[in-house]
């Protein structure tokens, strides 16, 4: 018998399940998400191991959806020193790297600071020969002072030469186990959103690395020598050396843990999510069973960037979100503030002094949580209108993220969705499945690994058939080397967009392609 861990951490609560190899859940269980992110991960992780008896050495799994990345950057805390390496003079020199930043982080990353001559024109063609000497008096200057390199040429995603070019001469001068990110692996077009994301990907490669090996560590304390795997904001996996090199696709991964988890609870591969917290709810569009992406650029920490991102509306709105009435008992207010993971012991019902819309839910019947004797005096004509805001909130986010006026599935996860009816306007039906409150665990726990290509490709070339074949052939052979079975492999995401400014017929492809982890196909079948 073979067993894995989900655990995924949230802003008020670290949620952690097991499974068996038919991925019935066996023990789950909620855990204040602490200060300390990793020392809440650990007692989650304990704590489902003890409920649920299971051998550790049966244990052969563990994956983890984690906001280390995330907080990294938000606190501007334990970030590498980095070197930023801009390939584009003379074009580029106009608009310094990290515009768009803000100006604390810049100060923080912004220490080492390059543009060498070189890059590409949107067609492919060399805007200046790359500078190699100049590379070269670069990396013997940052060496010892730097730990990241992050590197980005202009039209990269067109041509990646001298993106790949830089990182053999970095690693020549400063050694191989330098991290060095290239911002064609990890944003699309778009000089300057490129340049932020794979910066704030190479200033959190330690994080991340920390993160893995204290994760490994803790299974191992606790006798469990399993395979280790990060969820990605794509509602797939990724292996601990692809994390490492990817840190910033752990970024917002679990909202799209929930939105995959609400999928396999419910049955459902297309419809709205809504996943509510303890400080905030999140909802999110289910396509083909994935999330669906932002076609947006997103800022992260404040800076602006363009990397894959799920498309989430999120509103101040959770189980500890904090209701105040005004002196003259008629007008009120909702949130944005929480009480948050101090739910138990801030709440009315939970003998606290803090009014919150679990309060809220109780004293109106809506919910059984806590005393509710404690919430017994509060006026009920006050508290029904608090509780139509609280429900007109959610459905006008509802309707942002629907394409058309007709009524669309909607599944309710997450702890505080207790507090939500089994009707909402916009809804063609409420689905609450069994287990939504570990929904998110549940969707780190079950998900696929997945390979992604994102490229501007000439059709001239090719022509387009053969084209979106070859990139469909990438998208697979990255989900294999990300660690997925060959023989499970499918194309879940394709898009080809005409770019009619650029010569050769020239079209951005995006191709996604996921299957089942690698040597797990007798436990799933």
């Amino acid at each position: 018998m073979s067993y894995r861990i989900g655990i995924d951490v949230g802003g008020t609560h670290t949620d952690a399940v097991l499974l068996d190899m038919h991925y019935k859940v066996l023990a789950k269980t909620k855990s204040p998400t602490t200060e300390d992110v990793s020392l809440g991960i650990y007692e989650a992780m304990r704590e489902v191991i003890a409920k649920s008896g299971v051998p550790r050495d049966q244990i052969h799994y563990a994956m983890l959806g984690t906001t280390h990345c995330t907080n990294a950057i938000v606190e501007r805390k334990r970030l590498n020193e980095i070197a930023i390496i801009r390939i584009g003079a003379p074009a580029t020199l106009a608009v310094k790297p990290l515009i768009g930043v803000p100006g604390d982080l810049r100060e923080r990353l912004g220490k080492h600071v390059y543009i060498v001559r070189g890059g590409h024109e949107f067609d492919g063609r060399e805007i200046a020969k790359l500078d190699e000497e100049e590379l070269v008096r670069i990396a013997q200057e940052i060496k010892g002072k730097v730990n990241s390199v992050a590197v980005t040429s202009v039209f990269s995603p067109v041509s990646k030469e001298h993106e790949l070019r830089t990182a053999a001469i970095l690693h020549e001068v400063l050694g191989e186990e330098l991290p060095v990110s290239l911002s064609h692996e990890i944003g699309s077009i778009g000089l300057l959103e490129r340049e932020n994301a794979t910066i704030l990907n190479s200033a959190v490669v330690s994080v991340a690395k920390a993160t893995a090996e204290g994760f490994v560590d803790a299974l191992k304390a606790e006798g469990i020598n399993a395979r280790v795997f990060f969820g990605q904001n794509d509602g797939t996996l990724m292996n601990v050396e692809y994390a490492m090199k990817y840190p910033i696709l752990t970024i917002a991964c679990g909202p799209t843990n929930s939105i995959r988890g609400a999928s396999y609870l419910s049955g459902l591969s297309d419809a709205l999510v809504v996943d509510v917290g303890g400080t905030t709810t999140d909802i999110g569009v289910l396509v083909n069973s994935f999330p669906r992406e932002s076609s947006l650029a997103v800022e992260i920490g404040g800076a602006r960037t363009n990397f894959r991102m799920p498309d989430l509306v999120s509103i101040g709105l959770g189980g500890g979100t904090i209701v105040r009435i005004q002196e003259d008992q008629t007008n009120f207010t909702v949130g944005p503030d929480s009480v948050g993971y101090r739910l138990p012991e801030k709440g009315l019902v939970f003998g606290g002094d803090t009014l919150t819309a679990t309060d809220v839910a109780v004293a109106l019947g809506k919910a059984d949580l806590g005393d509710p004797n404690k919430v017994a005096h509060l006026d009920k004509g006050l508290l029904k209108k608090v509780y139509t805001k609280i429900i007109q909130m959610v459905e006008e986010a509802i309707d942002k993220m629907k394409t058309s006026a007709e009524p669309v599935p909607v599944i309710l996860v997450g702890g505080g969705s207790i507090l939500l009816p089994d009707q909402l306007t916009g809804a063609s039906r409420v689905i609450r499945p069994d287990d939504f409150g570990v929904a998110n665990a549940i969707g780190a726990a079950i998900a696929q690994v997945s390979g992604q290509i994102e490229r501007v490709f000439t059709l001239d070339e090719l022509g387009r058939e053969q084209t979106l074949e070859l990139a469909k052939k990438i998208a697979v052979n990255e989900a294999i080397i990300a660690g997925a079975d060959p023989d499970t492999i499918k194309i879940v995401d394709i898009e080809d967009v005409p770019l009619a400014y650029l010569p050769g017929n020239a079209t951005r492809v995006r191709v996604k392609a996921a299957g089942i982890l690698a040597m797990n196909l007798e436990e799933v079948h």
